[in-house]
């Protein structure tokens, strides 16, 4: 007679109808959620990164760098030979040329409102500040309140040469007016003093032929014919 393998039943493992084990079906859900899990992270990896948060700029520091720059750039420029001042303004221009930022716009304009160089031109100067003060946005704050002080500045200083040239106009004319007046009647005098001179001539010269008249008529009177005194 054979014998039937016994079963074995692993704990918890329900039972089949007529006391046989039941076999545990195969795990498929827990097989795609895998899956998907895995999929996922292998997209998180492989996928876009984000960006990188922008960098955080100090203002304050930025401009008190540009500044100090400029500052120096302007002391040597005061100090340094005549050679050398106009390398300093052309590499400014030439900067600025190239690339025409606010930064480079504001150095040349200090550069050429700073005096004792022969490339020192305020008008130019007050120009350029006059750009960069239509867009204050473009530049650092310092940047900002150092362009209005020296445009302020500039208005003033021209304002006050025009002023001045103004009043030397005035009293350039003045004086030519009074130079013209005193030359008229000088002038006036001159031919009053000719034309009484004329007259004291004519005169004296009358009075000599009146002169003359009587001494001829004494001369031809009768008690003087052939007498003797």
């Amino acid at each position: 007679m054979l014998m039937r393998p016994k079963e074995v039943r692993l704990p918890g493992q329900p039972r089949a109808p007529g006391g046989r084990p039941r076999r545990a079906a195969p795990a498929a859900g827990a097989l795609t959620a895998a899956a998907a899990l895995t999929l996922a992270a292998c997209a998180a990896l492989n996928g876009p990164h984000a960006a990188p948060p922008a960098p955080v700029v100090n203002s304050a520091a930025t401009s008190s760098t540009v500044l100090g720059d400029d500052l120096q750039v302007l002391q040597r420029l005061v100090q340094a030979p005549p050679a050398e001042q106009a390398e300093i303004v052309a590499s400014a221009q030439r900067d600025y040329d190239s690339a025409p930022t606010p930064s480079r716009e504001l150095k040349l304009a200090l550069i050429l409102a700073t005096p004792g160089h022969p490339a020192a031109d305020l008008p130019k100067a007050q120009g350029l500040l006059r750009e960069l003060m239509a867009n204050p946005e473009t530049l650092l704050p310092g940047e900002r309140a150092l362009t209005f002080l020296e445009l302020s500045q500039i208005d003033d200083h021209l304002t006050l040469d025009a002023e001045n040239r103004r009043l030397q106009a005035d009293a350039a004319r003045a004086d030519k007016e009074r130079t013209a007046s005193a030359n008229h009647r000088l002038q006036t005098e001159m031919d009053e003093n000719a034309r009484l001179r004329k007259e004291l001539e004519e005169a004296r010269a009358k009075l000599d032929a009146i002169a003359n008249i009587e001494r001829s008529l004494n001369e031809r009177k009768p008690g003087n014919d052939g007498r003797q005194p």
